[in-house]
């Protein structure tokens, strides 16, 4: 059964993966001047970043011609109908890592363009690690996932980012907002659906 007040959860970092950190700027790893932009980096945002999550449990009522019927809201996406044709619920989320970074980026930015790159490069491999933990999460407690879906991606409408905004009440719970042009703020923030594989009553997948 859906469930109807959002879960709020934080949590504590997430073991840092230099490798994608490299990979998300573009270079490679071992040189010596990009390890030390990525060590001050990684010492900028100690103890600055927040971990937050909001998800909520949906039911798929239906799928019918590209329609998914989650009870309160409905879409249309092709892609996303075929990612959940197994699925006999979803889960909706965002996680953000807060503000401080944006501001970091914004002040380095003016001042150091190269530690700027960093800092977006260590934002992209935090707020990837931050979900990894989330789905981990989901996993443990509804048993087998399909991997997230971001609106936006596929013919999944971005338009629906208002959807999950709204159901999740982002802004009160987690401080991420939505401007005009569907672009959230902090910069470094992500919402998803992960569909929840159907079970027979033996609790197998089905």
């Amino acid at each position: 059964m859906m469930n109807s007040t959002p879960i709020i959860k934080s949590f504590a970092p997430p073991p840092v993966k230099k490798r994608e950190i490299y990979r998300y700027m573009k270079c490679k790893e071992g040189d010596g001047e990009t390890e030390a932009l990525v060590n001050q980096a990684l010492s900028l945002v100690e103890g600055e970043l927040r971990y937050d999550t909001v998800s909520l449990k949906l039911d798929i009522i239906s799928i019918s011609d590209g329609v998914i019927d989650f009870g309160n809201t409905k879409v249309k996406s092709y892609d996303l109908a075929k990612n959940l044709c197994d699925c006999d619920g979803a889960v909706i989320f965002a996680a953000t890592l807060g503000i401080s970074l944006d501001r970091l980026i914004a002040k380095h930015g003016r001042i150091s363009p190269a530690t700027a790159l960093a800092l977006q490069a260590v934002g992209s491999e935090r707020i990837e690690a931050l979900c990894d933990a989330l789905c981990d999460d989901i996993k443990d407690q509804y048993g087998h996932i399909r991997p997230r879906f971001s609106a936006g991606y596929g013919d999944l409408p971005l338009e629906f980012q208002k959807d999950i905004f709204s159901l999740l009440s982002c802004s009160k719970c987690i401080g991420l907002t939505l401007n005009e042009s569907l672009l959230m703020s902090p910069i470094k923030s992500v919402t998803a659906i992960i569909g929840i594989k159907k079970t027979d009553q033996n609790n197998e997948i089905t």
